[in-house]
């Protein structure tokens, strides 16, 4: 796995773990079943592994010098695929419960969070580049 999502992956952890402890702290959404239920309130699975692995593929493969209208698209379609998941798994299973929840807040708070993912990738790998160069 190279180091660009290494990072990416890591870092999304962050505000992943942060955003889902508050949303479900608040109640406005639920998670019955779930892996480390009695410990953790939020989706363990989606919040350490599926999310940030996720970033770590929009990260490393962002259309930088495509046009305007292929980073929207490509932008967009990562919220797009997660919350048609999430909805899904809200209707048909168990795995997620909406209470004070509505799909667009999913999509606007993925959308959100990729975004200051990728921000925070450009930043650090700028740094690193600005530090040792191009080696």
């Amino acid at each position: 796995m190279p180091i660009q999502a290494q990072v990416s992956f890591l870092f999304m952890q962050i505000p992943s773990w942060l955003f889902g402890a508050w949303v479900v702290q608040k109640g406005f959404i639920e998670y019955p079943v779930g892996f480390l239920k009695m410990i953790y309130k939020s989706s363990f699975t989606f919040e350490y592994f599926v999310f940030p692995a996720v970033s770590a593929i929009f990260n490393v493969h962002f259309p930088k010098d495509r046009s305007w209208f292929v980073k929207s698209i490509y932008i967009l379609s990562f919220p797009t695929v997660i919350t048609i998941i999430e909805v899904n798994l809200e209707k048909y299973t168990q795995l997620i419960k909406y209470l004070n929840w509505a799909w667009y807040w999913s999509f606007i708070s993925i959308t959100f969070t990729l975004l200051i993912s990728y921000g925070y990738y450009l930043w650090f790998f700028k740094k690193i580049k600005n530090m040792y160069g191009n080696s």
